[in-house]
Formats: structure tokens, sequence, C-alpha cells
């Protein structure tokens, strides 16, 4: 089994895009229309679009939690996130429950 990742873009107008995948990279490449795989509609309008935070979950099911806790976050929380974190790939608490 793969692991899923939660991460977070920033687009060119400043808006924070919340998403999981289980491949980053690949993700956001389809964000910027890289690929023949369009990225979420949100996106198309506003690339490019850089990341700027990722956790690793161990499956699905907490990856699609903890996104949904981060999309219910303040965009200053968020931002405050992101500044502590750093770009590294970081563990959520709730992944490290689970494993």
């Amino acid at each position: 089994m793969s692991d899923w990742f939660v991460y977070i873009l920033r687009c060119s107008d400043d808006s924070l895009y919340t998403g999981i995948t289980t491949d980053v990279e690949r993700r956001v490449k389809e964000h910027n229309g890289e690929t023949a795989k369009a990225g979420a509609k949100c996106t198309r309008a506003r690339r490019p679009v850089t990341l700027v935070y990722q956790e690793i979950a161990n499956n699905r099911s907490v990856a699609s939690k903890r996104e949904a806790a981060i999309k219910s976050m303040s965009r200053q929380q968020k931002l405050t996130m992101i500044d502590k974190a750093g770009l590294p790939i970081q563990t959520s608490t709730q992944d490290k429950q689970a494993r």
C-alpha cells in the first residue's frame, strides 16, 4: 500500500489550495498543466502553482481527514503551519497515531 500525502499549493493570485495524492510531484505538474491530465478546476485559472507544504499519511482515510481539517483552518492558521514546517515532508500527529 502506498503512502498518501496532504499538500498545500500557493497559487499565482496568492490563494492556497489543499489536496491529497499519492504522488505530489505528479500532482503539482497536473495542477500546472504540464501533463495531459488537468489539475483541479480551481487551480487552472491560478497558474502557476507552487508547492508550499506536504505531510505524509499512511492511507487515504487519514489523508482525507487531515485535508478536511486543514481546509477548515483560517488562512492565517495555514500560513503559520506552513512557516513552522518549512517544505520538508511533515508527518501529521494523526498519521503517527494511525501507524
